[in-house]
């Protein structure tokens, strides 16, 4: 049977990005931080992801205070972050490996909440235009479909959940959400320490480029969106060693 990623994994330059971005990541996962206090450096990564996250789509990045609601996209953006942080994490990776789709709606629900008026639409896709044929196909390339490395892999399920929006609110805060637990879940950064979120956030024009070329489905487009989020993945680790220096220090 033939790997329908493949052909991305040939493209020049696309596997040399995947390895950097795997060799930083594991850089990071081995500082003697993170060794034994990765669940305060992973804390503090959750909560830097979901402020950048949430920039990305517009919303807030200054944390409310005690008692007040805040700014709604952040709210799900930060709701999400707790989702995949510490053992929430573990709980929800098993969901995604086992059905991604299950997890998906709970992203959203976490994400979306405060943002739709009619709260029945929570975690709920549509399905016209084939976007439930092509969450199909995303959850069998996540369930074993694949032998890609797994950066390659979060930045597909990352551009193919921006292209779909498949919940039409808070489908970029999911999306980016999606690409951590392909990370968590393959091993690749298990603790989800990195934060290539503000990566994007910094290079926002390059980042909806990006996007708009992995929709439009050339080869080019494709293949430029994979190595810029591998770039990101690789940046992301930068940020986490900066955690983790400030943690120790």
């Amino acid at each position: 049977m033939n790997d329908p990623l493949q052909p991305l994994v040939d493209l020049p330059g696309v596997l040399e990005a995947a390895d950097r971005a795997r060799d930083a990541l594991g850089e990071v996962h081995r500082h003697k931080t993170n060794r034994r206090g990765w669940p305060t450096t992973a804390a503090e990564a959750a909560v830097r992801a979901a402020r950048a996250s949430a920039a990305i789509d517009g919303g807030s990045t200054e944390l409310p205070a005690e008692g007040e609601a805040g700014d709604p996209i952040l709210a799900g953006a930060l709701r999400v972050g707790q989702a995949l942080d510490g053992d929430a994490l573990t709980i929800m990776t098993a969901t995604w490996q086992r059905a991604p789709l299950q997890a998906l709606a709970r992203l959203h629900l976490l994400a979306a909440a405060g943002l739709v008026e009619d709260e029945a639409e929570l975690g709920r896709p549509r399905t016209a235009d084939g976007v439930g044929e092509r969450l199909d196909l995303l959850a069998q390339l996540v369930t074993g479909g694949t032998k890609a490395p797994a950066p390659v892999l979060a930045a597909v399920v990352h551009g193919e959940l921006l292209a779909l929006a498949p919940f039409g609110s808070a489908d970029g805060v999911v999306a980016r959400a999606a690409s951590r637990l392909v990370a968590a879940s393959t091993g690749l950064d298990p603790h989800n320490l990195g934060v290539p979120e503000v990566s994007w956030l910094r290079r926002q024009q390059a980042y909806r480029d990006g996007a708009v070329g992995f929709a439009a489905g050339t080869v080019e487009g494709v293949g430029s969106w994979v190595i810029l989020c591998c770039g990101a993945l690789e940046a992301g680790a930068r940020e986490a060693l900066s955690i983790a220096e400030a943690a120790t220090g």
